[in-house]
Parts: structure tokens; C-alpha cells; sequence
């Protein structure tokens, strides 16, 4: 669980970022969560974006994507929103306590 902190500080550097996924009209399906467990492993932070066409809530996207790889949501704003989970391998952002 992450403290108020350390979301203010993953937020600032999700700001900055381009989203690299992208749900669309399928909604949550096995490539998209393969594809953000991949990604997710790499970065450690990602920002995606819910798509117009597809017929589900981002919050309920954001949340449901989450559980299923098991990251934390960090934020969600309008059809963005930023997912975190730290690298089991090597580890590259260092949160504050």
C-alpha cells in the first residue's frame, strides 16, 4: 500500500510520460494484461488511457487492470490513469518514506 507521499511523488513523475497503453472497444483482455505485466516489469511506472470506444468507466479499468497484475493505482485522470509495481529483478525507483 502506498503512503499519500510516495503517490505524490509517482504522480509527478507520471506526469511527464506519454501513454504506452492503451485499453480499447475489447475492454481488459489476456494480451492487455500480458502486455502490462511485461511493461510493468520494465518500468515500473506506466500511464495508459482508456479509449473512447470502450464502453466501461476508466476508474472501474484502471481498478480492475490493477488487481489483475497485481500493481498499485496510483491516480486516474479522466480517461488516463497511472498504474505502479516495483521490479522484483532490479529495481529502479526508490519512493520516499
Amino acid at each position: 500500500m502506498l503512503t499519500g507521499k510516495q503517490k505524490r511523488y509517482l504522480r509527478a513523475m507520471g506526469n511527464e510520460m506519454v501513454p504506452i497503453l492503451q485499453v480499447g472497444k475489447g475492454g481488459i483482455t489476456e494480451s492487455v494484461i500480458i502486455q502490462t505485466n511485461q511493461t510493468i516489469e520494465a518500468r515500473e511506472l506506466i500511464k495508459g488511457r482508456v479509449l473512447q470506444n470502450c464502453m466501461e468507466e476508466p476508474k472501474s479499468v484502471a481498478t480492475e487492470l490493477a488487481d489483475q497484475t497485481g500493481s498499485e493505482l496510483v491516480q486516474v485522470i479522466g480517461r488516463n490513469f497511472l498504474l505502479y509495481k516495483p521490479s522484483k529483478d532490479k529495481p529502479v525507483i526508490e519512493l520516499p518514506r
